[in-house]
């Protein structure tokens, strides 16, 4: 088998059987060539957006099958590789969890299984979103409301400061779901 530099993907191709395509002729496929392609990891790590710390921590999870070692025992990383790694770091750009995101990649190698569990696992994030974006309103309320009630005094009399140091000044529940349905805003206030 003969490694070639391949142009300027920063790959290496695996070439064997003096060149020829499983079909006998001359030069190969780019099915064949898919196969064949080899990235090397910082070159992997460039084309999925992802550090190279990254790559190492979803090999070592079992998230990306062990990559084959080259003659000089570098690893090497084939284009399913880097399709997996834009498929997880589409899903943690999304936001999900890592378990999910791993049940995820498991449910990706099953193309015939129905996708009830992967449409379980988006609708639970989507849930999950959707109550902390209820609670970041809830936030943005009380920190306007305490904002709008600053009269821009001494700090000894600032209403900021004592409402930080005393939640009972809140305007309500600002957790997770509490005071969601009040609307507060400066002019209310005045």
């Amino acid at each position: 088998m003969r490694t070639l530099k391949a142009g300027n993907g920063g790959c290496v191709a695996l070439y064997g059987k003096g060149h020829m395509g499983r079909d006998g002729r001359a030069g190969i496929s780019e099915d064949e060539m898919k196969e064949v392609i080899a990235y090397r990891i910082g070159d992997l790590s460039r084309l999925a957006g992802v550090k190279v710390t990254t790559i190492r921590y979803y090999e070592r999870e079992g998230l990306l099958h062990p990559p084959f070692r080259s003659s000089g025992n570098q690893r090497r990383f084939g284009p399913d590789h880097l399709d997996r790694l834009r498929f997880i770091r589409h899903a943690r750009d999304l936001g999900l969890p890592m378990e999910a995101v791993r049940e995820l990649v498991q449910l990706s190698t099953q193309p015939q299984r129905s996708c009830e569990e992967a449409n379980r696992i988006a609708r639970t994030h989507l849930e999950d979103v959707q109550l902390r974006i209820r609670r970041l309103k809830s936030l943005e309320k009380e920190l306007e409301r305490i904002a709008c009630s600053c009269s821009g005094g001494t700090i000894g009399q600032c209403s900021i400061i004592a409402a930080l140091g005393d939640h009972g000044q809140c305007s309500g529940e600002h957790g997770p779901v509490g005071g969601l349905d009040r609307e507060i805003s400066c002019a209310v206030l005045g």
